[in-house]
């Protein structure tokens, strides 16, 4: 038996502990250092090399390929019939000014109505995705715009999804949400996600409306009547160092509001990073890690922010809410698999990291449907079994490879990864998830 070489080991922050990790076989486990230290030197008593075999940190090498193999098929045989995500983008334009937009230098025009695009887009998607779960976000630029055009391309939008029987989300600044209310009332709204990068005063330096200026009172009604009439918002919190140290007195908002008490209400934390164009200072970017670093301290100081959002730290946060591992993640980029991108212009992406992209296209659903079929699957076989740096990873089931626009933009090639830091967040989470355990010295799944 030998040391199975997807084992994650590493000291928890701030404790004289370690965790023992191993997503192949699903098990988590704190541990004396003594033992870590034990098993370092292969000088284990009978009993600890019960424990390990028994849980997979010690394991044959010829079943282990083998378990390997059954989950990795067993994971793609599961995304064959996983609900797809399909992005729509009726317009790349915008009524803000935010500094990080990466759409910023897009140079789209002729974004007017047009029934037959989205009448072509129902089309494509039905034959396309025949029998299979699915469900449309509208995206942008912004697409819930004041006038005649953006509003009837809406309800054409919602007429159609219900035509379909298709659930719609929608990705908005929220300016004007509440003024769209009774149009999405009539549709299957899955969620609404809404962006707020801070209390008033932050935020309204950072989300800029290009000709009334402040926006925190507007999307914070759209909030309210969104709620009150019982559709779920998803509110992100873009983070940069600019603005970080907001996010306790954010939390504490969300809570006076009773948001974070209603069921409806979700959060998410995104971060600023150079992919196409970030007009953000490149001194404000956070890394992944960075970010999480200073959440982690955050976190720490005011534990109220947990009630607002509780942050991923790699499993950490699924294992302490589950009390077990999520299954292997053999391909974390959803791209032409399990996430498509649709716009106005009748031009189809993998996703939407690169929508808007002209070069990035992989074909068109109008005027004409055609598919570029190589550039396709060059999406569709990307997962760590063939991207060579994953092969010798133990964070590989851990990470799925990360990004493939992401490795595309700074490394070349979809099939290079975007490697996440996961031993390093594992430490961070399971500090502050599982403070009782370690305490305690007991498997914490």
């Amino acid at each position: 038996m030998i040391l199975s070489k997807y084992n994650i080991i590493s000291k928890i922050k701030e404790s004289a502990k370690f965790f023992m990790v191993n997503l192949l076989s699903g098990n988590a486990d704190i541990l004396e250092e003594k033992d870590i230290n034990n098993i370092k030197e292969n000088s284990i008593s009978k009993e600890l090399e019960e424990e390990l075999c028994s849980k997979g940190y010690l394991t044959d090498v010829i079943e282990e390929e083998n378990s390997f193999k059954k989950k990795y098929l067993d994971f793609i045989d599961s995304r064959e019939t996983d609900e797809i995500q399909l992005f729509y983008v009726p317009r790349y334009s915008c009524n803000f000014k935010c500094p990080y937009c990466y759409q910023k230098d897009y140079n789209y025009k002729d974004e007017k109505y047009n029934p037959m695009v989205i009448d072509a887009f129902f089309d494509f998607i039905d034959n396309k995705f025949k029998g299979r779960n699915k469900y449309i976000t509208i995206f942008g630029g912004e697409p819930l715009l004041p006038g005649d055009e953006p509003v009837n391309t809406m309800k054409h939008i919602v007429e159609k999804s219900n035509e379909y029987g298709i659930d719609i989300a929608i990705v908005t600044n929220g300016y004007h949400l509440a003024d769209y209310i009774d149009i999405l009332k009539k549709a299957r709204i899955r969620e609404i996600q809404v962006t707020l990068d801070g209390t008033e005063d932050i935020h309204n330096k950072r989300r800029v409306h290009k000709n009334n200026g402040n926006t925190f009172d507007k999307i914070v009604e759209g909030i309210d009547r969104a709620l009150k009439e019982f559709m779920n918002i998803n509110l992100r919190f873009v983070a940069d160092k600019e603005n970080i140290n907001n996010l306790p007195e954010l939390a504490r908002f969300a809570i006076d509001k009773k948001w974070t008490k209603n069921r409806l209400f979700k959060t998410q934390i995104g971060r600023n990073y150079d992919l196409h164009f970030c007009q953000s200072s490149r001194d404000r970017l956070y890394s992944r890690i960075s970010l999480y670093e200073d959440l982690y301290e955050l976190i720490k100081k005011d534990p109220e922010i947990l009630e607002f959002h509780k942050p991923a730290f790699s499993v950490s946060k699924f294992l302490s809410e589950n009390g077990k591992l999520p299954e292997p993640l053999f391909d974390s980029c959803p791209a032409c698999k399990t996430e498509w991108a649709f716009d106005y212009t009748g031009m189809i992406y993998p996703c939407t990291a690169n929508v808007g992209q002209i070069e990035e296209a992989i074909g068109s659903f109008y005027p004409e449907i055609k598919l570029d079929n190589e550039k396709i699957e060059e999406w569709q076989e990307r997962d760590i079994t063939i991207i060579d740096e994953c092969r010798d990873c133990s964070l590989k089931l851990a990470c799925g490879g990360g990004c493939g626009a992401v490795g595309k933009e700074t490394k070349g090639a979809i099939n290079r990864p975007d490697c996440r830091p996961v031993k390093e967040l594992l430490e961070m989470g399971i500090s502050l998830y599982f403070k009782d355990q370690i305490k305690e010295t007991d498997h914490v799944g």
